[in-house]
C-alpha cells in the first residue's frame, strides 16, 4: 500500500507541492534535470531518500548498525548538512538543509531539525513525507531490507561493499536517455523532441510506464483472441487492463 496516496494527482500534476510552513518541494523538468546535470540530480534524490538498507557498508564502516538506524537519524545526522541550497534548489528552492540544527523538542526526547533563520521545522513525519513525496515522483521505491540474522547481515554488507567496488571506476550511463529516445520515436506518445524536454519528469516517468503497459495489453488480447495463442483466462486481469494502477 503506498503511503500519502492522496497526494499521488497532485504529484502527478506537477505543481509546486506545499509540505510544512517554508518548505516546498518543486518539481523539475527534464531540461532542468538535464542541465543540472543528470548523474548529479540522481545522486541528491538518492541520497535525500537512503535508508540504512542503501548504506550497508558505508555505514558498518563508521561502527553504525543500519538496520536499527532510522530514516531521520539518517537524514539529519549523515545525509542533510552537505546539502547547500545551490545543489538543492532544483527541488526545494531555497530552503537550506546544511543551516538546520538539531533541537529535542519540548521536554520529550524527540529530536527536529529547526532553522532559526527562517523558523523552518522539520520533525520525524514531514521528513518521511517528504522522502516518499520524492520516491513517488521519481517512481522509487524505499529500500527497508531487513536480514534474517547477523550472519546474513553480514553477507549482504560485503556484497554491498563488493558491488560498489565493482562498479565505482565504470562510466556513467544515462538513465533518461533511452527512455527520452524511445518514447519521442514510439507512437501513442505525444510529444516530439523539442516538446519532451519541458516535460515535468513525474509525468514522463508515467508516460514511459503508461505506454509500456498499453502495449503489454494489446499484445497480450491480440495473442488471446487470435485463436492461436495464449488463454486470457490465465492472464491476470492487472495485465489486460491498461487504465489500471502501474507497478
Amino acid at each position: 500500500m503506498k503511503e500519502f496516496i492522496d497526494d499521488e494527482l497532485l504529484i502527478y500534476r506537477g505543481k509546486d507541492y506545499n509540505l510544512a510552513p517554508g518548505i516546498t518541494i518543486r518539481q523539475p523538468t527534464l531540461n532542468e534535470i538535464c542541465d543540472y546535470g543528470e548523474r548529479a540530480y540522481w545522486n541528491m534524490i538518492y541520497t535525500l531518500t537512503s535508508t540504512g538498507a542503501d548504506l550497508k557498508f558505508q555505514l558498518d564502516d563508521m561502527g553504525i548498525d543500519y538496520t536499527t538506524i532510522s530514516d531521520f537519524t539518517l537524514f539529519y545526522s549523515l545525509l542533510a548538512p552537505p546539502y547547500h541550497s545551490s545543489k538543492t534548489n532544483i527541488i526545494t528552492g531555497d530552503l537550506e538543509l546544511s543551516d538546520f540544527e538539531l533541537f529535542q523538542k519540548n521536554s520529550s526526547e524527540e529530536i527536529v531539525m529547526y532553522d532559526s533563520k527562517r523558523d523552518i521545522l522539520i520533525d520525524e513525519q514531514i521528513y518521511q513525507k517528504f522522502a516518499e513525496i520524492l520516491r513517488n515522483m521519481h517512481g522509487l521505491k524505499r529500500n527497508a531490507q531487513i536480514p534474517a540474522n547477523e550472519a546474513t547481515k553480514q553477507i549482504l554488507i560485503e556484497d554491498a561493499r563488493e558491488e560498489y567496488e565493482h562498479g565505482k571506476d565504470k562510466p556513467y550511463v544515462s538513465q533518461l536517455k533511452n527512455l527520452v529516445s524511445a518514447m519521442v520515436n514510439c507512437q501513442g506518445f505525444k510529444y516530439n523532441h523539442s516538446q519532451v524536454w519541458d516535460m515535468k519528469i513525474n509525468a514522463f516517468l508515467d508516460s514511459v510506464k503508461r505506454i509500456s503497459k498499453i502495449k503489454n495489453a494489446e499484445m497480450l488480447l491480440q495473442s488471446g483472441y487470435s485463436g492461436f495463442g495464449i488463454n486470457l483466462k490465465e492472464i491476470p486481469n492487472s495485465q489486460l487492463n491498461w487504465l489500471g494502477e502501474l507497478d
